[in-house]
Formats: C-alpha cells, sequence, structure tokens
C-alpha cells in the first residue's frame, strides 16, 4: 500500500489530522498492518483483514468486541478499537476491510526470547487471558475458522495435497511428508473426552504477545482474529513451541532448535500464577499439547507448501517447507522431553 492510497482510508476513522505517516508491520502472516502516525504524534495500528482467509468478518468482530469486554484488568491491558466517522468499529470499502485500534505507547514484541523473565511472563499473561475469559460460555463464539486445530481435518487436507501436488514437490519433501505420518501416529494418544472447552486465542505464539519496553511485563494478548472454542492446550502448545525454542519458525540450521528447559520452567511458573484454573485433565494433556501444536503447524506448512503456497505468505517458493521441517524438528524435541515436561507441570500446577 502507497501513502495516497491509505490517506482515505484513514480519514474515514475517527482520528484528528489531515496527514498521516505509517509503516508496515511485517511479524504477521496472515493481515496486513500498519503503525500509523498523526502529525500529533498520535499512534494506531491499522489492520487490512485478509478475507481469503476469514470471510465472515462481521462474526470475527463480534468474537472479539464480545472478548474485549472481560479482558480488562488491572494486571491486562484492554485493546481498543478506534470507530469509523460512521461509529462502526470495522470499515468496508469496495469488499476490503480496515480496523484500527489504539496503539499501546512503550510496548514491544519478541518473535523469540533468552529471556527468563519474559518467558515467565508469557505464561502469566496467557493464564490471565483465560482466567479472564474462563466465566464466559464458549458456545457463543463463532468459529472463525472452522476445524483449525482439528487433526483430523488438518490430515484430511495434507492426503488431499499429497494427491494433488507435482511429484518434484512430492519427491522434495520426502522427509517432511515420512515425519508427518510417524506423528500422526503418536498423536492418536491424545483424549480429549475429559477436556472442558475454553474461549481460546489459538495463536499464541510469543509475537502476539505485547510487552512493556520499560519493564519486560506481559500487557496483554494481540491479533485476536482467531478467537473461538477450544482446548487450553492449544494455546499452551503454540506458545511452548515460540518461548522454549529460541530458533525462527523457519530455521534451516536444525542445530538451532532446541528444547530450553530453563525456559520451559520459566514459563510454568507463570502459568502457575493461576493455580485453580486448570482442570486434572487439562494438565495431563499439555506435555503431548506441546507436540501436537508445533506438529499441527508444521504439517499445516507442508500442506500450503504441496498446495503451491496458497495461505501463509512466503519470501521465496521453499520457505514453507524450511517452516515445516523446523516446525516438525521442534516437535522431536518436545516428544522427547515429555516426561520432563509432565513432573514439573505436576509439581507446580498440582
Amino acid at each position: 500500500m502507497t501513502q495516497s492510497s491509505l490517506q482515505p482510508v484513514l480519514q474515514k476513522f475517527n482520528i484528528t489530522g489531515a496527514q498521516f505517516r505509517y509503516s508496515p508491520l511485517t511479524a504477521g502472516l496472515i493481515n496486513d498492518t500498519y503503525l500509523v502516525t498523526t502529525a500529533e504524534h498520535q499512534q494506531y495500528i491499522l489492520q487490512k483483514i485478509n478475507t481469503q482467509v476469514f470471510s465472515h468478518v462481521g462474526e470475527l468482530m463480534k468474537n472479539i468486541n464480545h472478548a474485549l469486554t472481560h479482558l480488562s484488568a488491572t494486571d491486562y491491558a484492554p485493546i481498543t478499537f478506534v470507530n469509523t466517522k460512521n461509529g462502526e468499529n470495522c470499515l468496508q470499502e469496495n469488499g476490503v476491510f480496515w480496523r484500527m485500534m489504539t496503539y499501546i505507547p512503550n510496548s514491544t514484541t519478541y518473535n523469540t526470547t533468552t529471556n527468563t523473565n519474559i518467558a515467565y511472563e508469557a505464561g502469566r499473561i496467557i493464564g490471565k487471558f483465560h482466567s479472564l475469559l474462563s466465566p464466559v460460555d464458549p458456545n457463543l463464539f463463532y468459529d472463525t475458522l472452522p476445524k483449525f486445530h482439528d487433526l483430523d481435518h488438518r490430515t484430511h487436507q495434507f492426503e488431499q495435497a499429497l494427491q494433488s501436488a507435482d511429484s518434484t514437490k512430492l519427491k522434495t519433501a520426502k522427509e517432511a511428508i515420512k515425519k508427518a505420518h510417524s506423528f500422526l501416529n503418536e498423536l492418536q494418544d491424545l483424549d480429549y473426552s475429559k477436556l472442558p472447552l475454553r474461549i481460546c486465542h489459538n495463536d499464541t505464539k510469543l509475537n502476539n504477545i505485547l510487552f512493556s519496553k520499560n519493564t519486560d511485563k506481559a500487557l496483554c494478548l494481540i491479533d485476536l482474529d482467531t478467537l473461538m472454542k477450544g482446548y487450553f492446550f492449544y494455546d499452551f502448545g503454540d506458545a511452548i513451541r515460540t518461548v522454549v525454542n529460541t530458533a525462527p519458525e523457519d530455521e534451516k540450521d536444525h542445530h538451532k532448535i532446541i528444547f530450553d528447559e530453563p525456559m520451559f520452567t520459566a514459563f510454568i511458573d507463570g502459568l502457575a500464577t493461576h493455580p485453580h484454573l486448570l482442570t486434572k485433565a487439562e494438565k495431563e494433556s499439555l506435555p503431548l499439547g506441546a507436540v501436537f501444536m508445533p506438529f499441527l503447524h508444521g504439517l499445516r506448512a507442508l500442506t500450503d507448501y504441496l498446495n503451491n503456497n496458497i495461505y501463509y505468505k512466503v519470501a521465496y517458493e521453499n520457505q514453507n517447507l524450511d517452516r515445516c521441517l523446523s516446525l516438525f524438528h521442534f516437535a522431536e524435541k518436545a516428544l522427547q522431553n515429555k516426561d520432563l515436561m509432565a513432573a514439573y507441570i505436576q509439581r507446580k500446577l498440582h
């Protein structure tokens, strides 16, 4: 987007000023996001919603607005939408949807970290998020991405991609395909039957947590488009894959992919500040959940690679395959540390 093309969009929101500066924020893989600065130095976050991924924007915004009425506390920073001049919290222009949020000053995000204080705060704020939403009926929330973390659904998509992919890609992805089938056998042990449904964020990678630049305190979770029903191990496993592994998601050198035990224990220590949040069955599901989520993301990346990169943004042709192999490698590390995780969770969250 250019300055001239964004200007008319910005002028339809209820903000002061005639001229704005903007800079793209590139951490997200789905929506287009910009930091907007007015001439008076006020700052906002502007997002263009990817309607190829989120086809029901109205229901998506209802989910977020419903959750935001609960997501505010002395230790949880509220997110505020800026209305359009017509009083709407989302702007539709020629089939394109835009929304604007207030920018929380002196805040930052991290793609990865080696700081155990950040890991602790990530665990604490995810626990706080679930504590604030725990009184709310999950069935009131629309499934913005139906079957988002459904293993059977993702397996079916993967098998379909195997049938339609060209022979060159199948050959290039041979190692990843073999690993996918191995993990699918391992994850049959996950038992959902005793797990309560919760309102989950469903995308709790580390860079979806906002931190204070001054104190390293976690402020809130951002990018709430995937708010919907789910199981706590979804959010747990997604966080673990980016907090406990210090390598980027598409790291090619797999020697750099680790399971950092001090980062794991710090995260659990933060989660333990909400001692009554989880049921016994939920606690028992967490170690395998830390395997499930990186594997599932890897499977989705592999499926997208086989389907010619139609879902995730890629900077080069094989980036989705690199993501897949990196995520599978961390899932293997998590599987090797399953007993370690179970013992520490039992001790801290008993």
